[in-house]
Formats: C-alpha cells, structure tokens, sequence
C-alpha cells in the first residue's frame, strides 16, 4: 500500500467517524469540535486530489470562521436541550422515511455511475497551465479575467455588512458624555483654568468654589 492510500484511507476513516459523532454527540460543543475535526480531515483529502486551494478555503471559511461561530453560539446560548430531545419520538417518522428516500437516491446514483460507463470528455475552454499550482492558476483567472465580477461581489459583501451594522446598532443618547473636539481645540487659558484668591483662614467652601 502506497503512503497516498495510506493517508487517504486515515483521513476518510476519520473524517466518516467525525460526522457521525456530530449527529450522535449529546453534547451540542462536542459536535461542534467534531465539524471541525471533519472539516481539517476533508482537507487533508483535497491535498491529497491536489486541490490544495479547496483545502486551504475549507480550512480558513468553515473551520475558522463558520464552526467557531457555532462554537459560540452554542456556548452562549442558553438552550435547554432536554426540552428539545422531548419531541424527538414525534417526528422520528418522518425522519426515517426522508433519510430513507436519501439512501434510495444515493443508491440509485452510485448504481448508475458503475453501470454507466466512462464518463464524457469535457473539453477545457481555455487551456490549463501546469507549471503552476491550483491556486495561483485560480488567481490568474480571478484578479485578470474576471477583476470587475470579484470586485462587484466585494462592493455587495461591503453594503450588507455595512446595513447588518446600521440595523443592529442601538445608540444611546441619553446620558453619554461625547467628545467635542472642536470645543477643545478652541480652548483658552481663560476658559481652562480659574485662579481663586484665597484669605488666610478661608476654605474653598467659602469662596463659593
């Protein structure tokens, strides 16, 4: 068995396992920490395909950013997950027959995949440079042919996150000192400081100070 098999059978085997701990898991942080652990090891098997670019998106979008996310909010949350689990009998029906019907397509695909025969030659519009890597040939076509598409999408990326701030921020404005900088600025040693004249004997409290 090559070192390529090898790594690919542990990673698949693992990753297989993580899933299924995710759905199994009582413990809503443990399956978070299951997703991940699947994420790293689908990674693993996109190097080991050569698509060093999926993997390293798999790893830096989902695992650092999607499932930490659900590791918080699950940690924050307080969920009463006793109460949930108690309508789990009631739609374990309806479960089963569309898992069911999930086993039968997939069934049904793989069956017509082995039966069907070499698959059809697609051939590459452009050409495939391969003296570079996955990722930078994905760069080339992304920052050259389609720039004004990439920076489109960033602009529509920019305005929601730009509105999910509007919408969800909550001034107060009663109470709150603010920060006039012109007011200081425009400041002069007779406003900014009071010399009082004080008797021998005589407090502050006296002066009216």
């Amino acid at each position: 068995m090559s070192m390529a098999a090898l790594f690919f059978y542990l990673f698949a085997g693992v990753a297989v396992a993580s899933a299924f701990m995710v759905i199994s898991s009582k413990n809503p942080v443990h399956s978070v920490l299951f997703l991940i652990l699947a994420f790293v090891n689908a990674a693993g098997l996109f190097v080991l395909m050569g698509a060093e670019f999926l993997a390293m998106i798999l790893v830096v979008v989902y695992v650092g950013a999607v499932a930490v996310l659900f590791m918080f909010v699950t940690m924050m949350l307080d969920v009463d997950f006793a109460e949930l689990r108690d309508g789990f009998l009631q739609y374990l029906p309806i479960g089963a027959l569309v898992g069911l019907i999930v086993l039968v397509e997939l069934v049904l695909v793989v069956g017509t995949w082995g039966v069907g025969g070499a698959p059809h030659t697609v051939v590459a519009k452009a050409p495939i440079p391969t003296d570079v890597t996955n990722a930078e040939a994905l760069g080339r076509v992304l920052y050259t042919d389609h720039l004004l598409l990439f920076q489109a999408a960033g602009l529509v990326l920019l305005t929601a996150m730009i509105g999910a701030i509007v919408l969800t921020l909550r001034e107060r404005r009663v109470g709150v000192k603010r920060q006039d900088i012109a007011a200081q600025v425009a400041r002069s040693p007779a406003t900014a400081i009071e010399v009082v004249k004080v008797r021998p004997g005589q407090g502050l409290s006296e002066t009216g100070v």
